[in-house]
């Protein structure tokens, strides 16, 4: 049962993740101009959220959930905001001659910024349930081994899927110019704006 309900999570964490949205782009820009590393960390933070959000559809948490949607408003708000700063720096930046250098502190910034714009969207936790109940997969009877399989399952899909891009990205960093890479950060930067500033006006429809 643990195995099925593990590799289940994995196909619904995978699904989620594989969408190229504004986290995507996020990573695909930081793999670029930093490193395979840094693609993959800025990943994980994703992969974070999503299990965090698994985890509350997971268990059944509805006191949770319903608390993180009547929020949602100032939740994305804060998000789309940050995106837009994201974007804005990106768009401003200036790639160097092999790529900015991966500090600790530097991966850490990438992990906990994409972990927060991940959850910057609390509907998440509505498709997690949606997906859970299609498969036959919301109700675990309190079986929290199970719960755990299938949040484990979600994360490690998640994380499959940002393995998968960050090494593919990756692989042509060194096939890129300076001027190819001005190109990268002022197309990633103005996609990434948009996405922000779409996120904020929605709020006001």
């Amino acid at each position: 049962m643990f195995a099925g309900f593990f590799v289940q999570g994995m196909v619904v964490g995978f699904s989620i993740a594989a969408p190229v949205g504004p986290i995507g782009l996020l990573c695909i820009q930081r793999a670029l101009a930093r490193g395979r590393l840094s693609g993959l960390v800025s990943g994980f933070g994703a992969a974070t959220a999503d299990a965090v959000y698994g985890s509350i559809a997971g268990f059944g948490l509805a006191f949770i959930s319903t608390f993180l949607i009547n929020q949602q408003v100032w939740i994305r708000l804060v998000g789309g905001a940050f995106l837009v700063y994201l974007g804005a720096r990106i768009l401003r930046s200036q790639p160097k001659e092999g790529g900015a250098p991966s500090g600790s502190r530097s991966l850490v910034r990438d992990y906990a910024s994409t972990f927060a714009l991940t959850l910057s969207n609390p509907l998440t936790i509505i498709s997690f349930a949606a997906i859970f109940a299609g498969l036959g997969l919301a109700g675990t009877g309190g079986d929290y081994s199970a719960a755990v399989a299938l949040v484990s399952g979600v994360f490690s899909g998640s994380a499959l899927w940002w393995v998968i891009l960050s090494m593919a990205v990756s692989s042509f960093r060194t096939r890129l110019h300076l001027g190819g890479m001005m190109w990268v950060n002022k197309a990633s930067g103005t996609i990434l704006i948009a996405f922000g500033a779409i996120a904020v006006l929605s709020l006001a429809i």
